[in-house]
């Protein structure tokens, strides 16, 4: 179910236009390390991040990422965060930038509930930091998608001959509001057979 397509400050902003920052990507393979994992909603080895084929995008998949409350919730169920540092091995010549994100879970939120997907990009050691938060409307009982698309005006792309980690801070909360606290209600980032993934889609250029 999509929900929104919202994006706001220096790294994500609102565009409707067509992606023109899809510009040919490396010939050569991509490799993603994963220099750390941090955070209630990623306990160790349950998040796991893959390049796709094309070099277009990479794909992290969550076996334990969920946020609920109500009955049978914990005291710190609300909310959970699963903060990602990544080590993107860029080939010679190139550089890259995030243009896209793709969110996708599943729902359960009781009339009167509230829910919130939140995530914050930053290329380690450079100021340019965003937030993006979606709100989930209640009642819900279904798989959402949350996109966050970047104006080609406003790329900030990983400076030149540099390395840096690309940083990646997701939250996923959800309130009581004004439901019945012996409901249950949750949304989650993974799904039992793994196909719900969150994409990740570069925008490629050349360095002078």
């Amino acid at each position: 179910m999509l929900k929104a397509i919202v994006t706001v400050g220096a790294l994500l902003s609102m565009s409707t236009m067509s992606p023109h920052w899809n510009s040919p990507p490396p010939p050569d393979k991509i490799v993603i390390d994963v220099a750390t994992v941090n955070g209630s909603g990623c306990p160790a080895t349950t998040a796991a991040v893959a390049v796709s084929t094309d070099n277009t995008s990479f794909t992290v998949t969550y076996s334990a990422f969920m946020a609920k409350v109500g009955k049978g919730a914990g005291p710190t169920d609300f909310i959970k965060n699963c903060q990602l540092n990544l080590r993107v091995h860029v080939p010679q010549g190139f550089t890259y930038a995030i243009a896209e994100a793709d969110y996708r879970g599943y729902g359960h939120l009781e009339p009167g509930a509230t829910g919130r997907e939140k995530a914050n990009y930053y290329f380690q050691g450079m100021p340019q930091t965003t937030s993006v938060a979606h709100s989930l409307d209640s009642p819900l009982d279904d798989d959402w998608q949350e996109t966050d698309t970047t104006d080609i005006a406003t790329l900030v792309y990983l400076p030149c001959g540099e390395e840096r980690n690309f940083n990646i801070n997701t939250e996923l909360r959800v309130g009581l509001g004004t439901s019945d606290p012996q409901t249950t209600s949750f949304i989650q980032m993974f799904s039992t057979d793994g196909g719900i993934k969150t994409t990740y889609h570069f925008a490629w250029k050349t360095c002078p």
